[in-house]
């Protein structure tokens, strides 16, 4: 539904976004990651047509961006960072007046306000004016006026701001609503929540794509930095001093359980699989293994290690 090739934003002699390239299909949920300032929201600008690509291509359910964007248009939903509310509104009469903007009239606008206001959790709101609402509450609304056209392909930005436990629950339980039909792409600075609802991660840094992928090939690819735990019956002390002394290892932790089993939790340096040297230490000091494992990196282990910080934005060609 979405298909990206080499698309560049220049800002001037910034480059905001270069060569990025990626896809995302119907009923698939893509997060898209990366710092403050990597290019995410020019990104999601770009596909809704608020701006226009310095070049490259984008589609939108088979709809250029550049030369069709009315037609892309239609056939999105956005939830942009700063929500698109008239706060002297009261939410019935907003979400009548974005469904007519959409097109809708008579039933088939009573039916999916309808929608909107029960998947959303806007009925205790329903006749109050929106500058009275709560920020967890406005933030529904404006998810409601992304969705109530029925959308092929809904665009979030921090779809979760404002929103307390519970309504982040419920938020989830939306968005795997919507992808079994719908193509989504969100955006957040939350890592829990990307790695709750993604199917893949789209991770850029400095505008350019750096990771592409679901969470497993991307541990994969950043195994370099991961972790392991050992356990093992011995004395602490012995157990600590000898791990410390293997190349490679940084940040251990260690505790002993009251059956005497000493663990050992540590990170790896680049390059570093301390499985195997720390099976021959047990073996060499006779200690009785009960734990050795190799633990993938985290989300936000994989997200530091592909969005280390760089020497500024790339500068465009005169």
């Amino acid at each position: 539904m979405i298909t990206v090739t080499d698309l560049c934003m220049h800002y001037g002699p910034v480059v905001a976004l270069h060569k990025a390239a990626f896809t995302v299909e119907r009923g698939e949920v893509v997060g898209l990651l990366g710092p403050n300032g990597a290019g995410k929201s020019t990104t999601m600008k770009l596909l809704t047509t608020y701006l226009y690509p310095t070049f490259g291509h984008a589609t939108v359910g088979g709809k250029n961006i550049r030369h069709e964007a009315y037609e892309v248009r239609q056939l999105i939903g956005y939830l942009p960072e700063v929500l698109p509310l008239y706060p002297e509104m009261e939410v019935r009469a907003y979400l009548d007046f974005v469904g007519r903007a959409r097109g809708l009239r008579g039933e088939g606008l009573r039916q999916r306000a309808t929608w909107v206001v029960e998947h959303c959790g806007l009925r205790p709101m329903y006749r109050k004016l929106i500058r009275e609402l709560s920020k967890g509450y406005r933030q529904r609304v404006a998810l409601a006026q992304a969705l109530i056209h029925d959308p092929q392909v809904v665009i979030m930005d921090e779809p979760t701001s404002g929103l307390d436990p519970h309504q982040i629950q419920e938020m989830r339980q939306l968005i795997r609503i919507l992808a079994r039909d719908k193509t989504v792409l969100l955006s957040t600075h939350i890592l829990q929540e990307v790695e709750a609802v993604a199917d893949r991660l789209v991770i850029i840094n400095g505008g350019r794509i750096v990771g592409d992928g679901t969470l497993a090939d991307l541990q994969q690819r950043t195994q370099r930095q991961g972790r392991a735990r050992f356990a093992v019956a011995a004395p602490r002390t012995e157990v600590e001093s000898a791990v410390k002394a293997l190349p490679g290892v940084r940040r251990l932790q260690v505790h002993e359980t009251p059956e005497g089993m000493v663990h050992c939790d540590m990170h790896t340096d680049h390059g570093v699989h301390l499985v195997p040297a720390l099976g021959a230490l047990a073996q060499a000091r006779g200690w009785q293994v009960g734990e050795l494992q190799a633990q993938p990196p985290t989300l936000e282990e994989v997200f530091l290690a592909l969005t280390e910080p760089q020497e500024g934005r790339v500068e465009a060609e005169a």
